[in-house]
């Protein structure tokens, strides 16, 4: 009966565990806190790149005002009888189905220009723009007249402005179709919703592709359904890519060389990709393009929607719902009679599985959360994570105990502390280089008894070797009477160069203070020849299947070498080479003029630190 309840009172606590994990998505999916929306904002986006149509739009054309046209036609401003005759040209020879102006012209200018485009506003497939401003701003933006309202608009569906640049009242009051061309860019900067609709002073306005195909329509258009554009903001399903549009120059059109099939019954948007004229926006498929290239998407966007080729948005809250209950309840119910790695792979794969699922449902025009079941699945990994910490523990201690035999203990601790897993394979670190030697270890050495010269070896390296792990560095190797030491494996060093210097200069002060020990047992002073560099080197467990050790080989192992090596010949004892001065920061060094590499013809600039070396002591 005991084992009975216990089972029971387990089956209770899983299944509200479940139900608590679906209740935290869905309030993720509600909440939508702006981490979460950046990144399903930027996994939307992904997914529109892919999956973008690949065959060219046949419905829209684009006629560019372009810098070529501005060459040989002349500088903007244009007089308005032009525009007027580029629009006549576009609707009777050309037999464009309608004409839209990615333009506003908030002042009168030549008065039969602005007549003719007036009357072409009142009597033809003519759209004209405005500009509504969505930023409080003081005192508001209030230039030109607008258009009259746009009829039975629901101010729900209508996201309020604060501000607009309209027409001249001449064309204002004449046209028509007049859509907005102003925009909302989503808080990262990339434009991904318009209005629909806006609102000022209690009264609703279309956006510029709602103007557009207005004017084709013989009768209103109807409204359309406010799940559309929730909060007043329509999602642009960006499906078009840019070179899917034809682009014809305005100077073509003007001259009647345009191909006519490329015209002929499509929808025209009169813009311009000129730096001086063009406003630049970034979309999901595009980080930087004209804002005409936008107006054209939703034109394609809309005729889409009427075509039956897209979807009308949709919540799809019940589905998510309904989705996690099944998924997390079975994973919390399962993954207890799963090991570790197989309640892991039953976790990605749900998490494959409602990426499809989400995918779907993107294609379908969901308004859901494509990241927040991550939350619910994540959760529940941490189930096995201790387990799989246990195992990774387990592991790092087995590679630290391996490591030790290759370098130093504080850096072995370091490592423990960071809770790294350092592996031994060899790889390209950046490092920087010490190599210090004894100078005259062979000639000095045969004058001493046996067990005075391996005393002297030993405090020798001792003195050496002391700074080198009390600075983090790493012991590659003794080379008889000296040694090699690097900084930047296996822990990443950002101050490496310097920790090199610093470690030189306590090597000196060690010796130092060993010679005054010698000179008051009457032994010969030593002298330390040091030699740094930095460069990239193979760092790793390097060697044969019989003997192998942890080391760095490299061009830069080479080059501290040499340069230990010339110190022989100088009067100072540490040569620091120009790629490790590059990167010296707190440590001030001197030029100490260039030097021939041994065994090379490379000649090379060395520095050394700022003090007097011309003796030992």
């Amino acid at each position: 009966m005991l084992s009975l309840a216990k089972e029971q009172a387990a089956r209770l606590y899983r299944l509200l565990l479940a139900l608590l994990l679906c209740a935290l998505v869905m309030g993720l999916d509600a909440w939508h806190p702006p981490v979460l929306q950046r990144l399903d904002e930027s996994l939307r986006d992904v997914l529109l790149q892919r999956l973008a149509y690949d065959r060219p739009e046949d419905r829209v054309t684009l006629v560019d005002i372009d810098d070529e046209s501005l060459r040989r036609l002349g500088q903007w401003p244009w007089s308005r009888g032009r525009m007027a005759d580029l629009v006549e040209i576009l609707l009777t020879d050309y037999q464009a189905r309608t004409v839209g102006l990615d333009i506003v012209f908030p002042e009168a200018r030549d008065e039969a220009g602005d007549e003719r485009l007036a009357n072409l506003a009142r009597y033809a497939p003519l759209a004209l723009a405005q500009v509504f401003d969505y930023t409080p701003r003081t005192p508001p933006l209030a230039q030109g007249s607008l258009a009259p309202p746009y009829p039975g608009v629901p101010r729900a569906q209508a996201r309020s402005a604060s501000g607009y640049i309209a027409n001249h009242a001449g064309l204002s009051q004449a046209a028509r179709c007049v859509g907005n061309i102003g925009y909302l860019p989503d808080q990262d900067g990339v434009l991904r919703h318009l209005p629909l609709y806006s609102e000022f002073a209690g009264q609703s306005h279309p956006q510029f592709a709602l103007a557009l195909l207005q004017c084709a329509a013989p009768e209103p258009l109807p409204t359309l359904p406010a799940s559309l554009a929730p909060q007043g903001l329509w999602r642009v399903p960006f499906r078009h890519p840019a070179d899917s549009y034809t682009v014809l120059p305005a100077w073509e059109i003007l001259q009647g060389d345009a191909p006519l099939e490329l015209v002929q019954g499509r929808h025209v948007i009169v813009g311009s990709s000129s730096l001086n004229l063009s406003d630049r926006v970034s979309t999901p498929l595009n980080a930087l393009i004209s804002g005409v290239m936008v107006h054209a998407q939703s034109v394609s966007a809309l005729l889409d929607l009427q075509e039956g080729r897209t979807h009308t948005p949709w919540n799809g809250s019940l589905l998510l719902a309904l989705w996690l209950l099944a998924s997390v309840t079975y994973s919390v119910f399962r993954i207890t009679r799963l090991s570790a790695w197989h309640g892991v792979l039953l976790l990605l794969g749900l998490a494959l599985a409602w990426l499809l699922l989400a995918t779907w449902g993107f294609l379908h025009q969901a308004e859901w959360s494509l990241l927040a079941p991550m939350a619910g699945y994540f959760v529940l990994l941490i189930t096995v994570i201790p387990y799989e910490w246990w195992q990774a523990q387990r592991r790092g201690r087995q590679a630290l105990e391996t490591l030790s035999h290759y370098v130093a203990k504080p850096v072995l601790e370091e490592l423990q502390r960071q809770g790294k897993s350092y592996s031994l394979a060899p790889t390209l670190r950046e490092v920087t280089v010490l190599i210090a030697d004894m100078e005259g270890y062979t000639r000095l050495t045969s004058t001493l008894p046996l067990e005075t010269a391996a005393h002297l070896t030993k405090v020798f390296l001792d003195c050496l070797t002391r700074p080198v792990l009390a600075s983090g560095g790493t012991l590659d190797k003794y080379s008889g009477d000296g040694l090699v030491a690097f900084w930047g494996a296996p822990l990443d060093c950002p101050d490496q160069a310097d920790r090199a210097v610093e470690t030189a200069l306590e090597i000196l002060e060690e010796i130092r203070r060993l010679n005054q020990e010698q000179i008051r047992q009457g032994l010969p002073m030593l002298r330390a020849r040091i030699g740094i560099e930095s460069g990239s080197a193979l760092v790793g467990d390097l060697g044969t299947p019989f003997r192998s050790t942890y080391t760095a080989v490299g061009d830069c192992i080479n080059f501290a070498s040499r340069l230990e090596s010339a110190a022989k010949n100088l009067p100072f004892s540490l040569v620091i080479g120009a790629s490790a001065n590059a990167k010296l920061q707190r440590c001030t060094t001197r030029s100490a003029g260039e030097i021939h590499l041994r065994d090379t013809a490379t000649v090379i600039q060395i520095y050394t630190v700022p003090l007097d070396e011309t003796s030992p002591g």
